[in-house]
């Protein structure tokens, strides 16, 4: 064998997309972490794309709640609410004051003053229903099947704000339910959303918290459902495999952070590039060409105010 004809990894095949994606679409992009990288991609070449506004997300039974329930608050017209038991206050440590969290959404959305949190929290479950209502495409990252529900009263939340571990239950979702759970989703999505293309894809991160065997039984929990709903929804669902573009193609550690358990900058980038060229049109993948050296000039802007 030649050196020339030595294979040093392999290569995964990502089909081209027969309908891609144009530059004047708008996108919805939540989930994990990793939702958040590509999201921010979209964002900065000046496209038309909300990024996780309640927060990241990890675990399908949130995301569809968060789905359901802000296409539900934007159908309403404003005349809609969230149920009141998923507001709550949390003690602030050392401090007399509460803060206002929703167990709904993450830590990114919170306040002192429960009325201004009324308001903040209902406005931006309702804009992310109205943004989905208006999406060609709604990216959903999904990170473990790992979840926790409230003892008191079993509702899974998205996140635990730090409360006390004594009101969670640590809930591992089978097949069955996550498929069940995201059936749901698609079903309100397939009758209110009919122009919308929803996107899987499976977080890269790895949960060492716990332990690696178990992430890996989480990851093929979540492949094993995200492929009997794109068999259910085979108009409407789809998978891109940025999971198996980086344990499989990027097959090193210098693709992950310094943790070792995140994919670094240069394998978002990397799956980045891969979908541009597969996933979107020419037309697209020129003006993200052409947008470069305008979108450069911003991260060097945003580093200089940041420094």
């Amino acid at each position: 064998m030649r050196a020339e004809d030595m294979a040093f990894r392999t290569i995964v095949d990502v089909p081209k997309w027969t309908n891609p994606m144009r530059r004047d679409h708008r996108f919805v992009l939540l989930g994990s972490c990793f939702a958040q990288n590509i999201g921010e991609y979209f964002q900065s070449y000046g496209l038309n794309a909300v990024c996780n506004p309640l927060g990241v997300t990890y675990n399908p039974a949130s995301l569809a709640i968060q789905v359901k329930e802000s296409l539900s608050l934007a159908l309403s017209r404003g005349e809609g609410t969230l149920p009141e038991s998923t507001l709550f206050p949390l003690p602030l440590e050392g401090s007399e004051e509460v803060v206002w969290r929703c167990w709904w959404a993450g830590t990114l959305i919170s306040d002192t003053e429960e009325g201004r949190f009324r308001e903040t929290i209902h406005n931006t479950f309702s804009e992310l229903g109205k943004a989905i209502l208006e999406a060609d495409y709604l990216f959903i990252t999904l990170g473990t099947n790992v979840c926790y529900r409230l003892r008191k009263d079993g509702m899974i939340v998205a996140n635990c704000h730090k409360a006390p571990s004594r009101i969670f239950e640590e809930v591992t979702l089978d097949v069955e339910t996550c498929v069940e759970t995201l059936c749901s989703m698609m079903d309100l999505l397939s009758e209110k959303c009919p122009k919308l293309q929803v996107v899987f894809t499976v977080s890269p991160y790895r949960y060492k918290k716990y332990g690696f065997h178990g992430s890996q039984l989480a990851k093929a929990n979540l492949l094993l459902t995200i492929d009997k709903i794109c068999q259910l929804y085979p108009e409407k669902a789809s998978y891109f495999p940025a999971y198996e573009l980086v344990l499989d193609e990027l097959r090193d550690y210098r693709f992950y952070a310094e943790d070792m358990i995140h994919p670094a900058p240069v394998a978002v980038k990397y799956i980045w590039q891969k979908m541009a060229e597969k996933c979107m049109d020419n037309d697209m993948q020129q003006y993200l060409k052409d947008y470069e050296p305008i979108r450069k000039r911003k991260e060097h802007r945003n580093l200089i105010v940041q420094s």
